[in-house]
């Protein structure tokens, strides 16, 4: 999905398309972008943490999520010299994660109604206050992110947003630039 931003930006618009990802001038934009991370394998799962524990050492900066950014903030703040910034890029890329309740042949009355009074569990109150604590947004909006403990209010010196504009957020690709961006990622950046 870093692809995927990277290309918003590059072409300032919310769409990209095939022809878009498999743009020469593109590409050779993307690869030295991409460049700038020597080994991939070295970021691991847990590319914000690395950050908090080891400086400047892990990286100058990068696209990362923001739940991770405001729950390891504390930790990025004291062991870095110059205090992390926070800049949400102008072509957003959102992950909603949603929750979907599959209705088929295989699956019976009770299991969905079972899978609904779960979708609401998610949804309420309490659990979105939860998740707030750890720097996701909530979906239900009785949940607000302005409270006293809130992380976005909290990190709002170093550029976390309570509300972020979503009239820029990427759409989501098709399998068939996912898949372009894929080929050329393994052909050009993973054999590194």
């Amino acid at each position: 999905m870093a692809m995927v931003a990277a290309a918003g930006e590059y072409y300032q618009k919310p769409r990209i398309d095939t022809a878009d990802v498999t743009d020469p001038d593109f590409q050779a934009w993307l690869e030295e972008l991409m460049g700038a991370v020597t080994d991939f394998s070295s970021l691991g799962a847990y590319s914000v943490e690395n950050l908090a524990l080891f400086g400047y050492s892990m990286g100058d900066g990068g696209q990362l999520l923001e739940s991770d950014l405001l729950t390891n903030m504390a930790g990025i703040q004291t062991r870095w010299e110059d205090p992390l910034v926070v800049v949400y890029p102008t072509y957003l890329t959102w992950f909603d994660f949603p929750f979907t309740v599959w209705m088929g042949p295989e699956t019976t009355a009770l299991e969905k109604n079972a899978a609904l009074e779960f979708q609401k569990y998610l949804l309420s109150a309490g659990v979105q206050r939860k998740a707030a604590e750890r720097g996701l947004r909530p979906a239900n909006l009785e949940v607000p992110l302005t409270g006293e403990d809130s992380l976005f209010v909290k990190w709002q010196s170093q550029g976390a947003m309570t509300v972020v504009p979503r009239t820029t957020a990427m759409r989501p690709p098709d399998r068939d630039v996912l898949l372009a961006l894929l080929r050329w990622f393994d052909l050009n950046i993973a054999e590194r």
